[in-house]
Order: structure tokens, then C-alpha cells, then sequence
């Protein structure tokens, strides 16, 4: 994702894989949208995503690469005549029309998909000194018609099951309380009651735009509760507000709606210590959660991985001196494949890219393409 802000994880320590795979199991009889082996899915995340007009141009040679789907952009033209991306404009106060994202709807239905059927829109929550008590109709609207844009192209393709929805805390700190405008006047409580709200609305604006949608969240209740690690009360946490927002959302999830929490905290997890964070995210967060039926009912639990996590060291010709080897993300990716409910994502950062300009990879070794392929045998949909 694009800006990367590193959260920082308690200190772990390492149980033997017989006791992570005595937990595995009471875990697996236990979540309801858990997906067997066979049917689990891998999504690309590179940066910056493909957008809708290049996915027309170059669906064959992306389908080439080992993923069941990527995150994409909406790119439209201001009344100016710059370019905008309902992503990084959609949680502001300028409404975005059905007009300008029409031209890329067309590309999204012409586009002669095969293999990726797990395509997900991107919308952050890119905040620009824009308050949880400020007039939410512009980010109400564009989250409503962010939905319907991918419900519309679900309907023409069958290849779109939702949203991306990016709630790393870009440009302002939305999440954290000690930043907020109004802080010296407005209590932690009343500023988690409204962030409640917006979630509310939030999902009801999704689900209008969208009946029975994915919404796959890069962190869920996961980023509050490791942000709260070492008994930090949320109000004194960079993410505590999303824990109230998350309840919102959670409450307002209704018909097959589905929340994925993507926990991209997985990045900074080896394939050892993976199990910690779907117990986090099972067990353990639990104590922060408002409803804990209802978040086992509407959450499927999945892993976020950095690929390239020494992005500014990136080595093409000598892959051992990268942080992951490609040996070593093999079994990342298959460990977080064989412990997630359904969703595995792959971030990458801006110098090896699974699509060029020409829709081949760039800056990735044969080594890794193999590696994933590799890990997803017996996993995934192929």
C-alpha cells in the first residue's frame, strides 16, 4: 500500500508447530467462514494496483502470474482536467460522479477475463482534515457508488466479489485520538461513539451500492489491538478509534455480507510466527470487539505479506541478500494460505512489479514467480 507506516508488534515467542497445529484445528472447527484447502485465494497488491483501462489491455499477461485476483483503481478526469482516483479521493468532501467513473466501468466490463475472479476496487480511508464530526455525505456517497461500480461490473463479468478497503491511517491520522481537531472539547467517548457511527454508515453505504459484498480491509480490529499492546488504553493508541469504527461496520453487516480483516501486520511475521496472528485475530482481540457473535459470524480472518520488505535494498541478481529468499516466501505464503479462512494478500512496493507497463513483471526473479506458484499448490483454486 502506498506510504508504508510500520506498526510495531509485541515481542513473540515461539511454541513448537505441534501446539500451533492443536490450536489450528479447534480454530478451523470453530469460524464459520472458514474455506477448506482448495479454496483458498491469492491477491496481488502491487504498488502503484493496476488500474481498470490497463486490466483491459493486459488481462492475459496478468493472468499469466500465480494470483487468483488484484487490488485495482478507478481512475477518472476532474472537472479541470487532472486525473483523480476514487480511491485517495473518495473519504473527502467532493462527491465523485457515476459520469466520471463510467469510462473505466466500460473498461471493467470489456475486460476478457479467465482466471482472475477475485478483482477487489481500492478505497481508502485517505483523510484530509476532514473530522469524524464533519459532513459525511461526499465519503458516504463515493463509498455507495465505489460499491455499486463493483457490484455492476460483478454483474457483467462475475469477477468483482467487492471492496478493497484500505484503513491504514494515510495523510491525517484518522484513527487516533490525540490527533483529532476537537480533542480539548470532545471526549475519547464521544469521539468512539461517532467513529461507531461513520462505520455504521460506512457499511450501509457499502451494502447499498453492493448486496452481499466482500469488504477486505488491510487491518480490522487487528490494528487497534496491536497498537494497544503493553496495556495501552485505546485512547492513547495510533489505531483506537478503528476498534469503535470496526464496531459500526461489524453491527451494520447484514444478508452475506462479508468482512475480511486482511491483517496486514502479517508483513512483519515469519513463517513461524504466523499463528500468532490468526489467535490474535480469533481469540485474543476479542476483548475489544463489541459483539463477539456477531464478528465470528460476518469476519473471515486473512494475512497481508510484503514480498519485497527491504523495497529500498530490492536485489534482482542476488536474491539471497533479500529479506525473504525465495524459498523462504514460498513457505510464508503457503503457511498463511494453509492458516487463513479464505484471502492471502501480497503487497509489493513500487520497484519489483507483477505488471509493467507491457503487462509482464518487472524487477521480480523467475525464482519468486515460482515460489508463489508453488506455495499455492493444494491451497488455492488452480
Amino acid at each position: 500500500m502506498g506510504g508504508r507506516t510500520t506498526l510495531l508488534l509485541p515481542l513473540v515467542c515461539l511454541t513448537p508447530w505441534l501446539f500451533e497445529s492443536a490450536c489450528l484445528a479447534q480454530e478451523e472447527a470453530a469460524r464459520p467462514l472458514r474455506l477448506e484447502a482448495g479454496r483458498k485465494k491469492l491477491i496481488a497488491f502491487p504498488r502503484p494496483e493496476p488500474a481498470a483501462a490497463f486490466m483491459r489491455r493486459h488481462i492475459a499477461e496478468m493472468e499469466k502470474t500465480p494470483f487468483d485476483g488484484t487490488v485495482f483503481s478507478m481512475k477518472y478526469t476532474l472537472a479541470d482536467g487532472k486525473p483523480g482516483d476514487l480511491g485517495w479521493d473518495g473519504w473527502g468532501k467532493v462527491a465523485v460522479t457515476e459520469e466520471q467513473l463510467q469510462p473505466a466501468l466500460d473498461d471493467l466490463k470489456a475486460t476478457p477475463f479467465k482466471r482472475f475472479a477475485h478483482n477487489f476496487l481500492r478505497f481508502n480511508t485517505a483523510s484530509k482534515n476532514h473530522d469524524w464530526f464533519d459532513d459525511f455525505s461526499a465519503v458516504l456517497g463515493n463509498a455507495r457508488l465505489a460499491a455499486s461500480t463493483a457490484h455492476r461490473a460483478n454483474k457483467a463479468t462475475g469477477k468483482f466479489p467487492g471492496i478493497k478497503f484500505d484503513t491504514e491511517q494515510y495523510n491525517d491520522k484518522l484513527f487516533t485520538y490525540s490527533a483529532q481537531r476537537d480533542k480539548a472539547t470532545k471526549s475519547w467517548d464521544e469521539y468512539a461513539s461517532q467513529a461507531r457511527k461513520r462505520g455504521r454508515e460506512v457499511m450501509e453505504a457499502f451494502q447499498e451500492g453492493y448486496p452481499d459484498l466482500t469488504v477486505f480491509l488491510s487491518l480490522g480490529y487487528s490494528g487497534a489491538w496491536y497498537s494497544a499492546q503493553g496495556g495501552k488504553a485505546l485512547k492513547d493508541c495510533d489505531y483506537g478509534l478503528l476498534a469503535p469504527f470496526m464496531d459500526g461496520m461489524t453491527e451494520a453487516a447484514k444478508g452475506r455480507t462479508k468482512i475480511v480483516d486482511g491483517y496486514e501486520i502479517g508483513y512483519y511475521l515469519a513463517p513461524k510466527t504466523l499463528h500468532f496472528g490468526y489467535k490474535a485475530m480469533d481469540k485474543d482481540q476479542l476483548k475489544i470487539v463489541a459483539d463477539p457473535k456477531k464478528y465470528r459470524q460476518v469476519t473471515s480472518l486473512g494475512f497481508g505479506l510484503w514480498m519485497d520488505k527491504n523495497h529500498a535494498t530490492w536485489n534482482t541478481e542476488d536474491v539471497s541478500k533479500n529479506h525473504w529468499t525465495p524459498d523462504t516466501f514460498e513457505t510464508l505464503v503457503h503457511k498463511a494460505l494453509e492458516l487463513s479462512d479464505e484471502y492471502v494478500w501480497v503487497y509489493t512496493d513500487k520497484k519489483p512489479h507483477w505488471w509493467g507497463e507491457d503487462g509482464k513483471p518487472v524487477n521480480i526473479p523467475a525464482a519468486y514467480i515460482e515460489a508463489v506458484r508453488k506455495a499455492r499448490q493444494g491451497l488455492t483454486l488452480d
